[in-house]
């Protein structure tokens, strides 16, 4: 970029919890600007997974949480173009881009789940996610794969 780096937007923490990770999910999940449809949808989904885990020890938000680690990537591939052939060069991601790629995983693949209402959806996938299945969990182990792949490119890291 010619131009300095744009400065990071402060995001306010949610009115439950007090915390900003739960913020950031519910801007992920909203459309269109309706933020109040989103948190309903996010609160509703973590009374659903304490519904679904009641012998589980820990509380929804902490289940979430869990949940949202087990599907984090750590390495990516990146296309990089060396004399003429692109290589898929695996790469370390961010901290910031890690969460907001957990984040989209969850919301993408509750999207395609079948089930009732959004929040139902929502909740599979974060149960799933918290053991270790679903399609949010299998693209963290597919991205992996392709980083493992090619880890002969590696040093093609720019």
């Amino acid at each position: 970029m010619r131009k300095t780096k744009p400065k990071k937007r402060i995001i306010l923490p949610d009115p439950v919890f007090n915390d900003i990770k739960v913020t950031k999910f519910v801007n992920h999940l909203m459309y269109d600007g309706k933020k109040n449809l989103s948190y309903e949808i996010f609160y509703s989904a973590l009374e659903i997974v304490k519904a679904k885990l009641p012998n589980e020890e820990k509380s929804s938000l902490e289940i979430w949480k869990a949940a949202l680690d087990n599907i984090t990537p750590q390495v990516e591939v990146k296309s990089r173009r060396i004399g003429g052939a692109t290589f898929q060069v695996p790469t370390e991601i961010r901290p910031d881009r890690k969460e907001s790629i957990s984040m989209k995983n969850v919301i993408l693949y509750s999207r395609k789940r079948g089930g009732k209402s959004m929040a139902e959806k929502l909740a599979a996938e974060i149960v799933d996610a918290f053991n270790n299945q679903g399609g949010s969990f299998k693209r963290k182990e597919d991205m992996h794969r392709m980083a493992e792949a090619n880890r002969a490119f590696a040093h093609f890291r720019f």
